[in-house]
């Protein structure tokens, strides 16, 4: 039953790691690995100029636009229409930069063209701030606002004048305004701010619509973030974060939409709320446009062009008699994930920092280790000290686990001596062997049950690592320098390996050779994944092998067990 027990604790272990692989990667928008269906080719990336036609006049714009009052996909349809709206007017672009951002703005639209965020590098030789809002052949990704639901009205596509802007967040100063004015289009006039403050990845952003014309107009303010279907550079082969559109909703949560499902016409979402956000998400970074509680808006996720896509919101105004006003503030968060931030701004956009369907274990897992990095003031320090508190906080269920294990391994000589006599009379060995369990009082399962219940929790630990952007960058010793990239001596992955085969030489061979010949193939398998995992979540399965190996160590000599290795045998 020794060689059994282990036999279906392997096949559970590596059953789980395909299946869960396999979810992991439909989980994040990319195709299945395991078992694949159908998708859609993606297409190639698109040139800015030709995200837009460029005709100064299109008769069916005022048209599209008031459609706008007949719900989300008519707004939707007076977006696109207005996008097709371009000025004559010269544009020019204008960069401010705070302690924490660098932004560019596009006079079209007052756009955010590109943002760098100055405390966050490409790597940790290359001091080259990371880009997420970006404008050119290779990457497409923009924040854009305006107005619909008239004739001609300022778009995203308007070209405005810039009123006042500084250039750089001054010293002693804690806010910088942005301001762009639009021309009178339709009767209305557009004043678009940006307040961007001192450590702050969120910007306020005021719309302030001022009739100036003759009659009554009611607009709306829609807010879109648009970028191209790509896959982000630097993605591994062997694990796959989402990147796409995002909605969060008081009544539907949070739910992430594929760029595949935007093409089907399948994306699931709320389309009308007075609550929540939308998201651009990617490993580490984000982009969110909030709007306040109770503000009435409608949401929409739809396909611009070839290979570009947008998620946004559409805010109606109050009608406005000649000469009246009307605000619209909003906010629009583009920056790092980091968690304490993204849940002081808005409910919920801490989601945006996904954990998959383990949240409920990994929220306070990062909480632990964020407490340790407070104290320890490193990442890799903090995940090793992590690791000795979770096995601290299971050390009585690894104890009973370990302790049925040296009892089987004590037993396991008798085991062998009564299948080799008994190998002809199966029913006899089956009775003989629950005798030999029964008298010494064994349990030849008693060491699944707490490893599994320990599964889900270093699962969620797992993905703690590997969506925590504060590992990026992050040194731990000697030639770690990154803790979100692979080690690059491999040093951390033989390591793993190395604990892995010794944990096994721990336990008792099984008497069938095949079974033994698995016991140590699987492992050195699943081992190889390791050589391609970041360097943070190799060191935690390195310190925990390190101590599930102690911890046995000590049991087994405690119950008069010697540790033997049991090497494998190939012949």
């Amino acid at each position: 039953m020794n060689d059994i027990r282990r036999t279906i604790l392997w096949v559970i272990f590596g059953f789980s790691i395909v299946l869960l692989w396999d979810q992991w990667q439909i989980h994040n928008g990319r195709p299945a690995t395991f078992f694949p269906s159908p998708t859609a080719a993606v297409a190639k990336p698109v040139a800015p100029a030709e995200q837009t036609p460029v005709s100064a006049q299109n008769p069916e714009v005022p048209q599209a636009r008031q459609l706008a009052t007949t719900g989300v996909d008519g707004g939707v349809a007076a977006i696109q229409a207005a996008a097709q709206a371009v000025s004559s007017l010269p544009r020019e672009r204008v960069t401010v930069s705070t302690d924490v951002l660098k932004l560019t703005f596009d006079t079209e639209g007052g756009s955010l063209v590109r943002s760098e965020f100055l405390r966050h590098h490409e790597s940790h030789d290359v001091q080259t701030p990371v880009v997420l809002f970006d404008e050119s052949k290779d990457r497409v990704y923009l924040s854009q606002t305006g107005l619909i639901g008239g004739a001609d009205l300022p778009t995203h596509k308007t070209v405005m004048k810039l009123v006042s802007s500084e250039r750089e967040l001054r010293d002693g100063a804690d806010t910088l305004k942005v301001q762009f004015e639009s021309p009178v289009s339709g009767g209305v006039q557009l004043l678009k701010t940006y307040t961007l403050q001192r450590g702050s990845y969120a910007v306020d952003v005021k719309h302030e619509v001022r009739n100036v014309g003759q009659e009554s107009v009611t607009p709306q303010v829609y807010l879109q973030l648009v970028r191209d279907g790509n896959k982000i550079p630097g993605g591994s082969s062997f694990y796959s974060t989402f990147t796409g559109p995002a909605v969060y909703t008081e009544a539907k949560k949070y739910h992430k939409v594929d760029f595949g499902d935007i093409e089907k016409g399948k994306a699931d979402f709320d389309k009308e709320s007075t609550n929540g956000y939308v998201a651009m998400v990617q490993h580490y970074f984000a982009s969110a446009w909030l709007l306040a509680d109770g503000v009435q808006r409608e949401i929409f996720v739809r396909k611009v062009s070839n290979n570009l896509y947008a998620v946004g919101m559409i805010a109606p105004l109050q009608a406005l008699a000649p000469g009246a006003t009307r605000v619209l503030d909003a906010r629009l968060f583009v920056g790092p994930q980091e968690e304490k931030q993204l849940e002081a701004l808005a409910p919920g956009l801490e989601l945006v920092k996904d954990y998959g369907w383990l949240t409920i274990l990994a929220k306070p897992l990062y909480w632990l280790l964020d407490k340790l990095h407070d104290l320890l003031h490193n990442w890799g320090w903090s995940i090793v000290a992590l690791v000795v508190l979770l096995k601290i906080a299971f050390y009585w269920l690894n104890a009973k686990a370990y302790a049925s294990m040296a009892k089987m391994k004590a037993i396991a000589p008798r085991i062998t001596e009564m299948r080799d006599r008994l190998k002809d009379k199966p029913q006899q060995m089956q009775q003989e062997m629950m005798r030999i369990y029964r008298d010494e009082k064994v349990n030849p399962l008693g060491g699944c049950l707490p490893i599994m219940i320990q599964i889900p929790v270093f699962i969620a630990l797992y993905w703690v690592l590997l969506s925590s952007v504060e590992m990026r960058n992050a040194p731990w010793i000697l030639w770690i320098k990154d803790l979100s990239t692979q080690d690059p001596y491999y040093i951390l992955p033989l390591l793993m390996t190395l604990t892995t085969m010794l944990q096994t030489a721990l336990n008792p061979a099984p008497p069938d050779p095949m079974q033994a010949k698995l016991m140590w193939i699987m492992p050195l398998v699943f081992s190889v994944m390791f050589f391609f995992f970041p360097a943070g979540l190799v060191l935690y399965w390195v310190t925990n092998n390190v101590l599930s190996i102690a911890q046995q160590w000590v049991i087994n000599k405690r119950m008069g067990v010697p540790p033997q290795f049991n090497l494998p045998k190939f012949r």
